[in-house]
């Protein structure tokens, strides 16, 4: 073998190892994130299952507000049928799955806002338990979808920059869409002194 084929077959194998190195990491990024999302559906999941142990504790007030109630399940219902696909995380399914949460809370928020009208309700202890439950879910929520964005982001870094962005198309290694904060979003969470219903 000559010395011009060695080289050329040195030169092929240093090749062969950094894209198959470098494929692998990506690999690896994009599993990363794909794991970060089943973490934040098993986050929201559990929301909605709290979310519909509180309807059934509300729905046992019997003057309750049907319409308030009624919000509440039929966005827990729009929230709960919005799923994404792990390999389409667009940024437009995204925003529709957002938007489906985005819902629910709102909804959640107003129920909440309207048991402050009923003391016995207020006071029923598996009422309390759950609020705290919901509330701490929503903090874990919100951990879910840090960790996931920043997953994301070492992905889509690593698709994007050189020499990756060489071959990532090639590999059908594409951009992976993030959480974007709701303007204007507000938790649900109730404090005393936020209303005044003596008016």
């Amino acid at each position: 073998m000559s010395k011009k084929s060695i080289i050329i077959l040195v030169v092929l194998a240093v090749i062969a190892i950094f894209v198959y190195t470098r494929y692998n990491g990506t690999i690896v990024l994009r599993e990363n994130a794909k794991t970060a999302w089943s973490n934040v559906e098993a986050e929201y999941q559990r929301k909605s299952n709290l979310i519909g142990n509180l309807v059934k504790t509300v729905r046992g007030a019997a003057d309750f507000e049907r319409t308030t109630l009624q919000n509440v399940i039929e966005a827990r219902a729009k929230a709960t049928q919005t799923q994404i696909n792990v390999d389409d995380l667009t940024p437009e399914n995204l925003a529709k799955f957002q938007e489906a949460q985005s819902g629910l809370s709102s909804a959640l928020s107003r129920l909440l806002v309207t048991v402050e009208r009923y003391p016995d309700l207020k006071s029923n202890e598996n009422f309390l338990k759950l609020q705290d439950e919901l509330a701490s879910t929503e903090n874990s929520v919100r951990t879910a979808i840090k960790r996931f964005n920043e997953e994301v982001k070492d992905y889509n870094i690593s698709i994007k920059t050189f020499p990756n962005n060489l071959f990532a198309g090639f590999f059908g290694f594409t951009e992976m869409a993030q959480f974007k904060a709701d303007e204007g979003a507000k938790d649900y969470e109730i404090k005393d002194d936020d209303f005044d219903f003596s008016s």
